[in-house]
């Protein structure tokens, strides 16, 4: 028995658009992120009207790609090179492009693929991006691929509250301007009404939708 039902996550979503409305957002595009749920919230998400979703692990998605076939998959954890060729078939943005190695590996095995850099905003050990001092770069090297580059990504700050995204937020806001691109994807369901004053195209949603994850040992270590 499924654990989501469509109406539940359609109410959810309501009350989503409703926050990025009051926060001052238009236009504002939600990622269904369904990573440690099951292929029950895909459908979910699907059917309450969500078109993209966001999966963090490789293994985990490719053992959902059956449900995930009617959504625009985006990748949205850190991803080693050698798990591109198992994804490439998959996912239809990579959201977490930090490396030139990486980028490489994606126009070899997915070309054409659109693709968003995340920006290292907080200096966190294991949250991954590039650092706005090479930014630029990473995006000259993309540009050079037989790839979409068609936005920034980042990741708020582990502490501080949601107020301490603002300036990151802003300095990633003001790089997607300066390099001509479309998509801005920050903000999760802690701080997404920080990002949208801050200007993101797109928001990054899971606990807002589907509840609370729990989180398993395996989980961790993936």
């Amino acid at each position: 028995m499924s654990t989501f039902s469509a109406d539940s996550v359609r109410a959810a979503l309501a009350e989503l658009h409703t926050r990025i409305e009051r926060a001052g957002g238009a236009d504002v595009d939600v990622v269904a992120v369904t990573k440690t749920f099951g292929p029950d919230a895909i459908e979910a998400a699907l059917a309450a009207g969500c078109r993209a979703i966001g999966e963090n692990y490789a293994q985990e998605l490719l053992a959902k790609r059956e449900a995930a076939a009617g959504a625009e998959v985006h990748f949205i954890g850190q991803l080693q090179s050698n798990k591109v060729r198992q994804l490439a078939d998959v996912v239809d943005v990579y959201e977490t492009v930090d490396r030139s190695k990486l980028a490489n590996e994606i126009a070899k095995r997915a070309p054409g693929a659109r693709v968003l850099i995340q920006v290292d905003t907080t200096g966190e050990t294991g949250k991954g991006g590039v650092p706005l001092a090479e930014l630029d770069a990473l995006a000259d090297h993309i540009r050079g691929l037989d790839l979409d580059l068609i936005g920034l990504m980042a990741v708020g700050p582990t502490e501080g509250g949601p107020a301490a995204a603002a300036p990151g937020f802003r300095q990633v806001r003001a790089a997607v301007d300066r390099l001509g691109l479309a998509v801005c994807s920050m903000g999760m369901t802690a701080d997404l009404e920080v990002a949208v004053a801050e200007g993101s195209t797109q928001v990054r949603v899971g606990t807002a939708l589907f509840g609370q994850r729990v989180r398993t040992r395996s989980d961790q270590e993936r």
